[in-house]
């Protein structure tokens, strides 16, 4: 499993504390480092066994991971007070990166176990409605703080699985009315003179482009509202020319661009232009190369030879910095780094958009949600 982060003190056991989630978006990575020849595929997949013994042993609510657990018992690590049982974004991340991991491995026992887990998430158990998903499920009966799931932001892909689990599947109501009627479904604003189809103002923080998408292509995917690429790119070019335009001053902006979910100078934050505090994660530019080659390209140079002093650490580029404050985040976040990894490699090739797409559950659902998709040239 990976951890949630490799730093900083936080309230928690950094050392012991693992991350659903960012296993998911680990596992995605490795198959990338095994591809690209960085790793031993034997050594990749006794590692992904290792994670899925460990999975088959821990803790489930209705088939489902907390968000947090101890990564030697296993255990629920509370998230927050009312987040201390199961988690279905979370395990929709893992699931894609576990369903990746599947389709690489190609039939045989690890295969099998990976099913085991993917068949027994109840993913209609999280619905207390058939026009409803909630984020999380406890035992104790109480859907009050389950925070239902409602668009557009990095969940897209709970609703895929949720469509596409063999065993559990959830009402396409869930994704059309619970999903699809948000206020910040739709939008149709232009900033900075570029369209934003979907989402909030300006596109919110750019892991909405990044988490979904490590396993979903967006290449060609299409619905009555939106090109998933475009929209991806459009947010992306979003922040790019919002850090251009700077408005509030802060140092470093313009070679330095996107604002997303990391650590901050005053704590984690999900920042985005319109929740900006002048810290910039290089995630943000870096996983946005798929949409934006030339402005993510440009901000990898500048991290890498103008801050690299400053910010590589011992898993690459630290999590995020203030220029402003002279202030550098002192480690690394699984959900930043994975990203990172995984998408640069679908830049590069593909490679795990063809992995996940191919998995045969996935393109019914996609059609029963009222997607359709025209296969990339590559």
């Amino acid at each position: 499993m990976a951890r949630e982060r490799s730093a900083g003190d936080y309230g928690y056991d950094v050392g012991e504390t693992v991350t659903t989630g960012g296993t998911g978006f680990g596992i995605m990575a490795l198959i990338a480092g095994a591809e690209r020849g960085f790793l031993p595929r034997r050594d990749v997949i006794a590692r992904i066994g290792r994670i899925v013994d460990f999975l088959g042993r821990a803790p489930r609510y209705q088939g489902g991971f907390a968000h947090w657990m101890n990564g030697t018992s296993g255990a629920t690590v509370a998230f927050s007070a009312k987040d201390d049982g199961g988690d279905i974004v979370e395990t929709a991340f893992l699931m894609m990166g576990l369903l990746t991991a599947r389709q690489w491995l190609g039939p045989g026992p690890l295969a099998t176990a990976i099913d085991a887990l993917w068949h027994a998430v109840n993913w209609a158990a999280y619905c207390p409605a058939p026009d409803r998903l909630m984020w999380h499920w406890t035992d104790r009966g109480d859907w009050a703080d389950a925070l239902p799931i409602t668009g557009y932001h990095e969940a897209l892909v709970a609703f895929v699985l949720g469509m596409a689990s063999p065993i559990h599947p959830i009402n396409v109501l869930a994704y059309e009315k619970g999903w699809k009627t948000s206020s910040t479904f739709e939008n149709g604003k232009t900033f900075y003179g570029i369209r934003l189809p979907l989402g909030p103002d300006y596109g919110g923080p750019l892991f909405f482009t990044h988490y979904s998408f490590l396993g979903l292509d967006p290449r060609g995917l299409t619905d009555r509202h939106a090109d998933y690429f475009e929209q991806n790119r459009a947010h992306a070019l979003i922040h790019h020319a919002y850090a251009q335009a700077n408005p509030k001053g802060f140092k470093g902006y313009g070679p330095a661009w996107g604002l997303t979910a990391c650590d901050g100078d005053k704590g984690y934050n999900a920042f985005s232009p319109t929740n900006d505090l002048g810290v910039i994660a290089p995630t943000a530019a870096i996983a946005s190369l798929p949409y934006t080659p030339a402005e993510s390209l440009a901000a990898l140079r500048h991290y890498h030879e103008h801050l690299g002093d400053r910010l590589w650490g011992e898993y690459g580029l630290r999590d995020s910095f203030n220029e402003t404050i002279g202030w550098v985040a002192p480690g690394h976040l699984a959900i930043d780094q994975g990203p990172i990894v995984g998408m640069v490699e679908n830049a590069r090739s593909g490679l795990l958009w063809r992995l996940f797409m191919s998995a045969p559950e996935i393109a019914p659902a996609l059609a029963r949600m009222g997607f359709a998709r025209a296969m990339p040239s590559v």
